[in-house]
């Protein structure tokens, strides 16, 4: 849960700041939003949060 929360706070940081910096319209920004939210409510959410969630854990076991 806290890996979670976190890697959305930061991709939607990472958004904000290419709206700011001009990358990306206002329009764009709100596809990207709107695709992640209606993501999460089909059957690819599970696979891709157990794909994250295993890098995650293979990052951290790199660790010395």
């Amino acid at each position: 849960m806290v890996l979670s929360v976190s890697l959305v706070l930061l991709l939607g940081v990472f958004l904000a700041f290419l709206l700011k910096v001009g990358s990306i319209k206002g329009g764009v920004c709100f596809v990207a939003v709107m695709f992640g939210f209606l993501l999460t409510s089909t059957g690819a959410a599970g696979p891709i949060n157990h794909a994250i969630s295993g890098t995650a854990h293979t990052i951290g076991d790199m660790r010395p």
